[in-house]
């Protein structure tokens, strides 16, 4: 199976919620995907591939992983790149010296944190994250990144919720598998 039929097989099995976890909301379920091995395995691909065509000559330090669906993904993929996961979390998750940002989001405001030294000045790193809505956290993630002095090579998601134009928030590179405008 080629990459586009890939990602016509993951569009035709996404399972969306309407009015959830509000009215007013279509929740798109990554859920769905990760109950099909070769479904997750698809996307792992896809991701994995998309990262190493367009950063082939790169090094890249880490993968960032957003809490929480972004921990589905991101430790895979640092794995098949053998390089390092950081997690990026909500305040109070991680222990020791932490750096945090304070951002919103579609329904509020929240705070993402990370260790100090979870990666050097300098660092290659790709954020990965399962959606981009309304661009919030990705926002926030790219400048607790910037704290730590890292180069953020992209930003990483599986879909993409065009209508919120969250994209135009981010300065930095995005990728996304799936469009909601394609379907």
């Amino acid at each position: 199976m080629d990459e586009s039929e890939k990602i016509e097989r993951l569009k035709k099995a996404v399972i969306k919620y309407q009015d959830w976890p509000k009215p007013g909301i279509c929740f798109w379920d990554v859920f769905s995907w990760l109950k099909d091995p070769s479904m997750f395995g698809d996307i792992i691909d896809l991701m994995v591939t998309g990262i190493q065509k367009r950063h082939g000559k790169c090094k890249i330090d880490a993968i960032v992983g957003l809490e929480s669906r972004g921990f589905l993904f991101g430790p895979i993929i640092a794995l098949r790149l053998s390089t390092s996961f950081v997690p990026f979390r909500k305040k109070g998750k991680l222990p020791g010296d932490l750096l945090s940002v304070n951002y919103t989001l579609e329904y509020g405001k929240d705070v993402i944190e990370v260790q100090k030294d979870a990666v050097k000045s300098g660092d290659n790193i790709i954020i990965v994250d399962d959606l981009l809505a309304t661009g919030g956290t990705m926002v926030g993630a790219c400048e607790l990144a910037g704290q730590l002095g890292a180069n953020v090579l992209e930003c990483l998601v599986v879909i993409e919720l065009d209508a919120l134009q969250g994209r135009k928030k981010i300065d930095k590179p995005c990728e996304s598998l799936i469009h909601s405008n394609d379907n």
